[in-house]
This record gives structure tokens, sequence and C-alpha cells, in this order.
């Protein structure tokens, strides 16, 4: 498994070209070798491609368009293949995170077909999960469930979220392992209580065991462990990211 960053992090460090290759080298400086391109400003992908290049990154996950993937499967598989990038990623639920049933089956209906066309012309799609998919649905099961019945394996993985799961009172690393063959990507990402407020934290800081989430993820068949953390709370984000590549190296990732 691979240490990477997720870009969600430094989006404030990334609102035009000039500070996005920027933060690109900044990241690579930090050690880190893989990315996650999500949340900065419009790119074209050749220049991803020489960026990514320049700086030894390399890209396995984006974020992208709902509307692209859903009405452009293919277009969207042909910009990705040009920074060499197979899993194609949705940052939430199209309709916004206040989830409900409408949603839900919207969702199905709307993507279990291009999430095929993906996975036929060598790519991947990717849905990333926050508190709100482990309500309940009527029926009492989870839309978390309902979506992963919905997909084969094959066609659909999921950026499992450390941090959403455990703020939903779930078990992070075994919601990992009952998704075993989904959890290429997997979003770490820390919990620390200040108070009656639960923040995120860098990896290593907060309350999370990142031992035997790393553990699971590995048994689950994990390649790329990306680290986020949507909210520093005024510090540096670049020092945060510091912070959970040095305490992840010393568990032995890299």
């Amino acid at each position: 498994m691979k240490i990477g960053a997720q870009f969600y992090t430094l989006r404030d460090k990334a609102t035009n070209l000039d500070d996005f290759a920027e933060s690109l080298k900044r990241v690579a400086d930090i050690g880190y070798t893989e990315v996650q391109i999500s949340g900065v400003c419009k790119y074209e992908p050749e220049w991803l491609k020489e960026n990514l290049d320049k700086n030894g990154l390399k890209c396995v996950l984006t974020h992208w368009s709902t509307d692209e993937i859903r009405d452009k499967p293919i277009e969207v598989v042909n910009a990705h293949k040009i920074f060499d990038c197979k899993n194609i990623g949705i940052g939430c639920m199209p309709g916004g995170l206040e989830l409900g049933e409408t949603h839900l089956i919207s969702f199905i209906e709307n993507f279990t077909g291009p999430a095929k066309i993906l996975h036929d012309n060598g790519a991947k799609l990717f849905y990333h999960n926050h508190d709100m998919e482990f309500r309940k649905c009527a029926d009492g099961d989870m839309i978390i469930n309902k979506i992963l019945e919905a997909f084969p394996k094959e066609h659909l993985g999921m950026t499992f979220d450390t941090y959403w799961a455990e703020f939903a009172g779930q078990s992070a690393s075994e919601w990992i392992e009952k998704m075993k063959g989904r959890v290429e990507c997997i979003h770490l990402k820390d919990l620390l209580t200040v108070g009656e407020e639960k923040r995120m934290a860098p990896v290593g800081y907060g309350e999370l065991d990142f031992e035997k989430i790393i553990s699971s993820a590995s048994d689950a068949g994990a390649k790329s462990l990306l680290v986020e953390q949507d909210h520093t709370y005024g510090e540096d984000p670049f020092e945060c990211l510091k912070k959970s590549y040095k305490y992840l190296k010393s568990l032995g990732l890299n």
C-alpha cells in the first residue's frame, strides 16, 4: 500500500494553475508519491500529466463532475487516460449531502450504466461516503448497503472515509473488512474530540486506531491510503499533511 495526499486538503492552495503546480511540488517534497486530485482549479489533462511527471507523482483517483460521468463516460475515461488514472471518483451523491431515498434511487438509476461503461473501458467508478450513508432507509437497511447491493464490485469501488464512518458511530476497520474488493482507495482522516465538537486531525493525532485500520485495509486489498483533512483549524495544511506522512511512515508505510 502507498501513502497518498488527497488534494481537497489543499483546495485553498490550488485555486489557480501556478499555485496548483507549486502545491504538487510541495507534496512531493514531503515524500508523497501518490495523489488524489479533488477540489482544485480547472485544469487540462495534459497540464496535469506534465506536472505530475515533473514531480514524480501519480494520480490514483479523482473527483469528477457527476454530470460528465453520467452523460459522457467515454470522454471522462479518455481524459483520465491522458494522466494515466483508472479510478474516477464521485465526491458525494448528486442531490446534496442530505441524502434521502429519492436521491438514492436516482443515483442507482443514473449511474449503474455509466459505471459499467467505465469498467468496460478499463476504468472504475468510486463513491466517497460521508456519515449520511450510514442512515437507515424506510426498510431499516442502511443507504450504504443499498449502494453496495446495486453495483457489482468490479463496477463500483468505495473511497472509504475513516473519519465519516466513525463520526456516524461506525467502526471504520469493520466496514473496510466488509467491503473487501471495493476499497482500493481509502481516505485516512483522524477524529479528535474537542469539548463536544468532533474535529478532523492529522492521521495519528486523534482517537482512531490506525494500526487496526491499516491492517484491515491490507486484508481488504487496499492499494492507496489517501491522507485527507477537510479542515485544519488554522494550521498550515501542508504541515498537517507532513505530520500524517511522518506518522504513517513510522508504521512502515511509504
